[in-house]
């Protein structure tokens, strides 16, 4: 339960919590209906993202606000909802009634009393169901991978719950389409050195006749071209320094039986070998240069991210108190009636 303190902080914030469905009918409107018990006064969303089955119907009878995105995919629906949903503190859930919305209210405390800017739920299961075959053990090497690439501070990168502040869902350029999303989302975190914590959560099986959207080697795949896209782009310097290494250990492998001929003979009678050992060497150089040429326009990049990031304000300073604390810090100047800046 929230602390009186953060109850109060709690629920002068606007919370909205984020549920995208796709053929959820069984146990969308359990999920509602927790969300709303746990966290009173908060904003229950609910987008479709083109089901067949009464998922839009049964989320309307529990409460929800209920909206559609015509582009498949989670992160198309993620995407949709951070552009078109404002609010002091989101709370991000599957539809599939897997998670326990008992966490929702410890998590907002946690973001809202720590000034964090992402809460995540680390999924703890005993139940033999909650996984699909290989899942656990895809989940492990994915979250290993994102550790050893961006910083071990999660343990639990494909979470499907989670808990943002404003800044963070306002600044957040997401990209993807899928079920990657939440590699992005732990990304995006990571790369700015955001304030970030992990909650443990139980984790459940789906209800019966409820069917997992993910494909295990499908959206795997997706997931780890997504790992390799995003160490491009966010440790260009490290990523490019590899692929020279390589290309210079090649070069010097071909080049050695060249320069052992030559140091006996005084003849260089490999020209073809020559000329390719030189010219890998010289891709090497140029991979390189690129990791510094790049690395710098990464820097710019996260330079624009941080100050857009830096243009709302941290959870904590959401309510009327941080209105009359700093008066000018937003310059927007208007308060709804429980005293929230907009």
């Amino acid at each position: 339960m929230l602390r009186p303190h953060s109850m109060s902080l709690a629920f002068r914030a606007r919370i909205a919590v984020l549920v995208p469905c796709l053929n959820e009918e069984a146990e969308v409107a359990s999920v509602v209906h927790g969300m709303r018990e746990a966290l009173p006064g908060a904003t229950v969303y609910v987008y479709d993202n083109g089901s067949t089955d009464r998922t839009v119907e049964r989320a309307r009878a529990a409460g929800a606000v209920v909206a559609r995105e015509a582009l498949r995919g989670k992160g198309n629906v993620v995407r949709r909802m951070f552009a078109d949903i404002d609010a002091d503190v989101y709370v991000l859930v599957d539809g599939d009634g897997t998670y326990d919305a008992r966490e929702a209210p410890v998590m907002v405390e946690r973001l809202l009393d720590d000034q964090l800017d992402l809460v995540s739920a680390v999924r703890i299961s005993n139940q033999a169901g909650a996984y699909r075959a290989g899942h656990r053990l895809g989940n492990t090497v994915i979250t290993g991978v994102v550790a050893k690439i961006f910083g071990r501070r999660v343990r639990d990168v494909l979470s499907g719950y989670r808990v943002f502040s404003r800044r963070f869902v306002k600044s957040f350029p997401l990209l993807a389409t899928g079920f990657e999303i939440e590699t992005e989302l732990t990304v995006h975190a990571l790369a700015l050195r955001m304030a970030m914590a992990e909650v443990d959560s139980a984790y459940g099986e789906r209800a019966a006749g409820s069917e997992s959207k993910l494909h295990t080697y499908r959206d795997g795949f997706r997931i780890l071209r997504t790992i390799l896209k995003l160490a491009k782009d966010e440790r260009p310097l490290a990523f490019f320094s590899l692929i020279a290494l390589a290309l210079a250990v090649l070069s010097i492998g071909l080049s050695i039986p060249i320069f052992e001929v030559y140091s006996r003979t005084g003849l260089v009678p490999r020209f073809p070998t020559a000329i390719l050992s030189s010219a890998i060497m010289i891709l090497a150089f140029l991979a390189l240069a690129s990791g510094f040429v790049l690395d710098s326009v990464t820097r710019g990049r996260h330079e624009m991210k941080r100050l857009h990031y830096l243009r709302e304000d941290p959870p904590a300073r959401v309510g009327a108190e941080a209105a009359q604390a700093s008066p000018g810090s937003k310059g927007k100047g208007k308060t709804d009636e429980l005293g929230v800046a907009r």
